[in-house]
């Protein structure tokens, strides 16, 4: 038996997919299914079952004290890694960094080049998610960070807060609010509005705000994808509420018109989570530090190509 096969597996439990296990390892579904069957035959226990109709699996009670062990013994043998590459001050290894679109594409590219400049022996994987998923992904153990907008406070999960990005409204540049400096929320009652959909914290700011202002919106349509709410404005659906550093492009190139909103509350946070009760490893360490460090990632904006079209 090797590490490997202890990672496949706990990588399976960990995303519940056989086909998404044998991404992270770069090894087929069938070669999935062989590592389990021999940890099986191995330790003469059944480990996993498969939920009828189904594509689902779930942990035997001998499954889950093994996934529990694996888990103790990646651990154990990352640290290990660590320990090693650091007798020479450097810095190696892999974090798995997963994030909400909007950041993940605008605020930290330039800061994944920054930290890639500073420490070419480590490797940081980023992928994309909606915001109920990367918590769950992290309180599982599938990543190590999440980078998500309006972190809340729960069980598990710590919070290290980052920079906030002000929210600002984007129209089409013929629309009348074009032409203004600073808009009240009040101004935007009762017009069209292209807006995120309800489960998307963003959206649920937004909301929150226009309630405690008593303004009502006509909802044309929702998106889970910042970049498509982008072109639903642009093309004249409605106006739309967004991150300012998600329309800086699209402001330089008078794609789009931008336009302050008034009130202090069109701020949206962002945070850093990972698990409570786990030791982080040195490059994640070194990842948020850079990431806090305003001077190391000025403004944390940039672009990074996405594989997904997901949520903010």
């Amino acid at each position: 038996m090797q590490i490997e096969t202890l990672k496949i597996f706990c990588d399976l439990v960990e995303t519940g997919s056989f086909s998404l296990a044998a991404e992270r390892n770069f090894v087929t579904q069938s070669a999935v299914s062989q590592q389990v069957r021999g940890l099986e035959e191995l330790f003469k226990h059944r480990l996993l079952e498969r939920v009828r109709g189904r594509r689902e699996v779930r942990l035997t009670g001998a499954g889950e004290l093994f996934y529990q062990e694996s888990r103790h013994v990646l651990a154990a043998y990352g640290t290990l890694q660590e320990r090693v590459r650091g007798l020479d001050g450097t810095v190696a290894g892999a974090v798995r960094v997963a994030t909400v679109y909007s950041i993940g594409l605008h605020e930290l590219p330039h800061a994944v080049r920054r930290f890639m400049a500073l420490y070419p022996s480590a490797k940081i994987d980023l992928e994309y998610s909606r915001t109920t998923r990367i918590v769950r992904d992290v309180s599982s153990g599938a990543v190590e960070l999440g980078v998500i907008a309006y972190p809340e406070k729960r069980r598990g999960p710590s919070i290290i807060p980052l920079p906030g990005d002000r929210l600002v409204l984007i129209c089409t540049p013929e629309h009348p609010f074009a032409r203004r400096k600073k808009l009240r929320a009040a101004d935007l009652q009762g017009h069209d509005f292209v807006l995120f959909e309800r489960d998307i914290p963003t959206r649920r700011a937004i909301d929150r705000i226009f309630k405690a202002h008593g303004v009502t919106v006509r909802r044309v349509v929702e998106f889970d994808n910042i970049e498509t709410i982008k072109r639903a404005v642009e093309v004249g659906f409605g106006l739309a509420i967004v991150p300012r550093p998600s329309v800086l492009d699209e402001q330089r190139s008078g794609q789009l018109a931008v336009v302050q909103l008034a009130e202090p509350e069109w701020t949206r946070s962002v945070g850093v989570i990972h698990r409570s009760d786990r030791t982080l490893s040195t490059v994640a360490r070194k990842f948020i530090e850079l990431l806090t460090d305003k001077s190391q990632v000025p403004g944390l904006r940039s672009q990074v190509k996405s594989r997904d079209r997901l949520g903010t």
